[in-house]
């Protein structure tokens, strides 16, 4: 079976090397909030990237594939490794960067906080076969690739079935290596007792929040407030709130939770209003997934239901065709994407995007949290909201 790569440059990563915050990066004043993330900071996140990645990668080798090994479905391991392999580790850096707002550099809390990226699988894993979706980064989604193994095998029944049931026990593994690897990862056991209240509201969040997904989905278009709601719970909670609060509770700093706290909801809402923007018009190569992909798979993302209320009654009504449509071609998703624009609801939503962005970083000037934080916190704030299309 194949093991994760690992090339040199990761392999021979220090801790000291990526787990120092103190990088000579200078306090960001308010008006770099809009700009890209400084070279410095981006030095030190790629270290913290990359070093969460090879730690994944060791408990997975180590941990994970020989238990899959057993199950008798040969590309089983190889499916996990795509979804932990190469990851933007965003709710590992978030973590981290929680327990750098109330301590110092540490191995184990970095390991910790890696743990996440088998969280990220997990839903990943469950998302697609919910969706349907074909791709994920590139490739075909989990439950396609096991589908396509159980029909190599010449198996009886239905592949479909088949490959979503692998796809949706391999997440439910995920979940449990997720937790475990944040229990071994050498923490203090008071760090961690202090940290599983939110790391249980991180995941409750998520669950909730994905079955209020699937529901609006399934019914009436929702209006923009229950979007948003959903939103905050399945993904900005999950990709910022949350981690940063486990963090700084890992910390000993839950004076700090509430700060955080703030900070996390409104730029996670800022970053799922930027994943709906790139779920409409974002690129197959920056996406992983085909064009359109939102509207191909008609879900109730901020840009349709901000678009459909901007609408007028001739396009509002072309919007219902489409939306009914038993099949979209090409030329259907990219009709609806000029009807969307010409409402005016992509700028809206570019705004709001910015007003978000904004209060974010107004919640971190705080004396509490020290300059080379609200620095990263805020260069993290435009990794995350960056427009790139």
């Amino acid at each position: 079976m194949r093991r994760i790569r690992t090339d040199g440059r990761v392999r021979h990563l220090r801790a000291n090397d990526v787990s120092s915050p103190r990088i000579a990066i200078a306090p960001a004043p308010a008006a770099r909030v809009a700009t890209s993330p400084g070279a410095e900071f981006e030095i030190w996140r790629n270290g913290v990237r990359q070093t969460a990645l090879a730690q994944v990668s060791d408990f997975v080798n180590t941990r994970c594939l020989p238990q899959l090994d057993r199950t008798g479905i040969d590309i089983a391991g190889d499916v996990l490794i795509q979804f932990v392999d190469g990851g933007k580790c965003l709710r590992s850096t978030f973590m981290y960067l929680g327990w750098l707002c109330g301590a110092g550099p540490d191995g184990a809390a970095l390991r910790a906080s890696a743990g996440l990226e088998l969280l990220q699988a997990f839903a990943l894993l469950q998302d697609d076969v919910m969706d349907d979706s074909p791709l994920r980064r590139g490739r075909a989604a989990a439950h396609v690739q096991f589908g396509q193994w159980h029909r190599d095998h010449g198996l009886s029944g239905s592949q479909d079935r088949f490959g979503a049931s692998l796809a949706t026990l391999l997440s439910d593994l995920c979940l449990v290596w997720a937790e475990q690897m944040m229990r071994e990862s050498g923490l203090a056991p008071e760090a961690l007792t202090r940290a599983w209240p939110h790391y249980d509201a991180m995941r409750v969040e998520l669950a909730v929040g994905q079955i209020a997904d699937v529901a609006n989905d399934a019914g009436a278009l929702p209006d923009l407030d229950t979007v948003l709601d959903v939103a905050r719970r399945k993904s900005g909670n999950y990709t910022v709130r949350r981690p940063l609060e486990i963090g700084a509770a890992m910390a000993g700093r839950d004076d700090l939770t509430d700060i955080l706290g703030r900070y996390g909801n409104a730029l996670g809402e800022a970053f799922q209003l930027r994943d709906d923007i790139l779920g409409v018009f974002g690129s197959p190569t920056l996406t992983g997934k085909p064009v359109g992909g939102d509207l191909a798979e008609r879900k109730a993302t901020s840009v349709v239901v901000t678009a459909h209320r901007m609408a007028d009654s001739t396009i509002r009504s072309q919007f219902t065709e489409l939306m009914n449509a038993e099949e979209l071609t090409e030329s259907d998703i990219a009709h609806w994407r000029t009807l969307i624009v010409a409402t005016g609801a992509a700028d809206w939503i570019e705004e709001l995007i910015t007003d978000r962005l904004a209060e974010a970083i107004g919640h971190i000037r705080d004396d509490r949290i020290d300059g080379w934080a609200q620095s990263a916190l805020a260069d993290m704030a435009s990794v995350c909201t960056v427009r790139a299309t």
